[in-house]
């Protein structure tokens, strides 16, 4: 490892030899002073700083092989100039989106602990850029590295970073500050030996061991608390804060009892403002920081910070799992902590773990660009169609493809960090059923569906309109119990679908045609058949109207012991029926279009008696049952119920069920009618509300 660096430094030289910093000074000085910052003040060991050479003279020179020297430096290497091409179009407003792809580039955690040096090393030299690229880096100092710094426990560099900031962004403020903050040391010096001194005896006595650490807040600091709190610098009560730190053993009870009991001393000797009171002992914060802190006025009414704590509680606050940096509230992810906090072990004990021990950033997605640099953020394993739907639904439905890099690639192609994307569309394009495998992003699948359900129901509307023109045209009907027949014939599961299908022409129309033909010229047979068996077995005790061959019906007398109504097909007054004699339960009768008729006829033609209604039905004596399916929309359920009331018929039952696989309610109702033209009314009626699907007679 000791001539790792050496190496590195050389070919960086050797590639970087022509190149020049803004003011002049020769290139190679950019890497030597980021080199310097990585091993002296940050502490990383020699392979980071390897990587730091490697880093400048691969993104200059691309061509340059760094083959021979480790993975781990070479990994370094690569995350460092991803991290590189990232040029944010608006980083105050993305400026988390941004700072989330920069952890996700830094494969090994130490990339981006590289890239803040870097970015110091900047800073410190940034009069030495022009004004535009001195802005932009000002901007991205202030919303991406210095938040990161914060997090890794860096505070001096942050600190550092936040000073140069504050002194280009509003230099009248920061010589203002800085200024107060000079000229009032000695008073600091001198307040805080005054503060300290008669409360010496009293904690020296009690037997408390404790370490006395003053903190000064840096000028950025003070001037965020200004601009946030809207008071001159006078007003900042924290600019100067005492802490005791408690020496003592770790058990919770006596922790707390002590921070109490030199909380005690503090506020008997001066005056407390209690509203100013934290007590984060008794409650502590949600990330685990225990402290006491409270603001008191000194003998000369000088407001003062102080903060008790325990060596344990102070360790922990600066770098355990309540982290300065957490408890301050700064937005973050739990997996993304936990990544952040592996680079702080990583600082503390740079070498004790091996890069392959450290665990990878999250990586549930990616980040990609599009033409005008903008950034989003997708799931990983999203597609150039996922993208487009991100992007726009509109521009999502009319997809055709995109350029990833700017090499042409095909919708369904998958997309990585740092890609580029620009889709292609075209205005005939539309989704299809195969764009759902091809799409990971719930907002691409939602749209993709309601597409498809939209344009399957207009070709549906389509295929009716075309299917009732043809029928009107040729003089025909189909029957609801005949169009399901052809629906199972084809292996349609439903109307919608088939009516569809009949839009797109993926069924000959003609072949409903011909369907229809058959059935009738199969029916009229039937009718002829039975027109010929006039001779039946009438059961002992039959009364009609005194012929042998025709049994007359009494519509008034439904229940008559001679003959009864088949609860197969459930006949009304007006039906086309026939009679079928039983041998026990006298005639029953039966719908010519009844399911079981084909068989009682060509079985058993010498039972069958024909029969005729004898006169005008009484009200509501006969029962039957419809079969309804609609959309799933609640109000066709009161649509249908109205409709029915319309007539005079009596509603017995009305069962509803849900077809969500379908998208339909299949709905069951069971009637008292007076005859079959008084059920045709209903049926027609029904029919003809707009969403129902279709209505037939069980």
């Amino acid at each position: 490892m000791d001539n790792l660096v050496a190496q590195a430094r050389a070919l960086a030289l050797e590639a970087l030899k022509d190149e020049t910093r803004y003011d002049g000074t020769p290139f190679i000085t950019h890497p030597d002073n980021v080199a310097r910052i990585v091993e002296d003040e940050i502490g990383l060991p020699e392979l980071c700083v390897a990587a730091v050479y490697l880093h400048e003279a691969t993104r200059i020179h691309k061509d340059v092989d760094i083959g021979a020297f480790p993975q781990d430096v070479r990994k370094l290497v690569d995350g460092l100039n991803k991290i590189s091409t990232i040029k944010p179009k608006d980083t105050r407003l993305e400026a988390e989106n941004y700072k989330r792809l920069i952890v996700q580039y830094s494969t090994d955690p130490r990339v981006t602990v590289l890239k803040i040096a870097d970015r110091l090393e900047v800073m410190r030299g940034l009069q030495m850029f022009p004004k535009t690229s001195r802005d932009q880096k000002l901007l991205e100092t202030q919303m991406l590295y210095m938040p990161l710094a914060h997090q890794l426990g860096l505070y001096n560099i942050n600190n550092e970073l936040g000073n140069i900031w504050f002194r280009y962004a509003d230099p009248e403020q920061y010589r203002a500050i800085t200024n107060k903050l000079k000229a009032t040391e000695k008073d600091r010096v001198q307040i805080t030996a005054g503060f300290i001194e008669p409360l010496k005896r009293k904690l020296s006595d009690a037997g408390i061991s404790y370490k006395l650490k003053i903190r000064t807040k840096s000028a950025y600091s003070i001037y965020r608390k200004m601009q946030v709190q809207k008071v001159p610098f006078e007003g900042v009560y924290d600019v100067f804060a005492i802490r005791f730190i408690i020496d003592c053993e770790d058990d919770p009870k006596v922790e707390k009892d002590l921070c109490w009991k030199v909380y005690s001393y503090v506020t008997e000797e001066y005056e407390p403002d209690t509203s100013r009171l934290r007590d984060w002992l008794t409650t502590p914060r949600p990330n685990g920081y225990e402290s006491l802190h409270i603001t008191v006025n000194n003998k000369r009414g000088q407001a003062l910070e102080v903060q008790i704590r325990t060596k344990r509680m102070d360790i922990e606050a600066e770098s355990g799992n309540a982290a300065h940096w957490a408890y301050k509230g700064i937005r973050h992810e739990a997996s993304i902590d936990r990544w952040l906090q592996s680079v702080r072990d990583a600082l503390e004990h740079p070498f004790d773990a091996a890069p392959e021990d450290m665990p990878a950033p999250p990586d549930r997605e990616i980040f990609v660009f599009t033409p005008t640099g903008e950034l989003r953020i997708l799931p990983a394993g999203a597609s150039v169609l996922d993208f487009a739907f991100h992007i726009h639904s509109g521009l999502g439905c009319r997809c055709t493809g995109g350029r990833i890099n700017g090499k042409a690639v095909p919708i369904r192609e998958k997309l990585k960090t740092g890609d580029v994307v620009e889709i292609l569309t075209r205005k005939d394009q539309r989704p299809n059923r195969d764009w759902l495998g091809w799409v990971i992003s719930s907002k691409a699948r939602t749209k993709i569906r309601q597409e498809l359900d939209a344009n399957e129901r207009k070709a549906a509307a389509d295929g009716r309109e075309l299917l009732e023109r043809r029928l009107r045209n040729w003089k025909l009907e189909l029957p609801d119990d005949w169009m399901m027949e052809f629906l199972k014939g084809r292996k349609y599961p439903s109307v919608l679908p088939f009516l569809a299908a009949l839009s797109r022409e993926e069924v000959d129309i003609n072949d409903i045609k011909t369907f229809i033909q058959q059935k009738l010229a199969a029916q009229q047979e039937r009718s002829a058949q039975s027109a010929e068996m006039q001779e039946v077995a009438v059961p002992k005790g039959y009364s009609g109207t005194g012929t042998d061959d025709i049994l007359v019906l009494s519509a008034k007398n439904v229940k008559g012991l001679d003959y009864k109504m088949a609860k197969c097909c459930n006949p009304v007054f007006g039906d086309d029926v026939f009679g079928f004699v039983t041998r026990t339960e006298g005639i029953k009768i039966h719908r010519i279009s009844c399911p079981n008729a084909a068989r009682l006829i060509e079985r058993f033609p010498y039972r069958i008696q024909k029969v005729v209604w004898q006169d005008s039905p009484s009200a509501g004596g006969f029962q039957c049952t419809l079969a309804v399916t609609s959309e799933l929309d609640h109000p066709v359920l009161s649509a249908i119920m109205t409709v029915i009331g319309q007539f005079k018929v009596a509603m017995r039952a009305f069962n509803v069920k849900e077809n969500l696989r379908a998208g339909t309610y299949e709905i069951t109702i069971r009637l008292l009618v007076p005859s079959s033209a008084e059920l045709d009314k209903v049926i027609s009626q029904v029919g003809a509300l707009k969403q129902v699907i279709k209505i037939r007679r069980i």
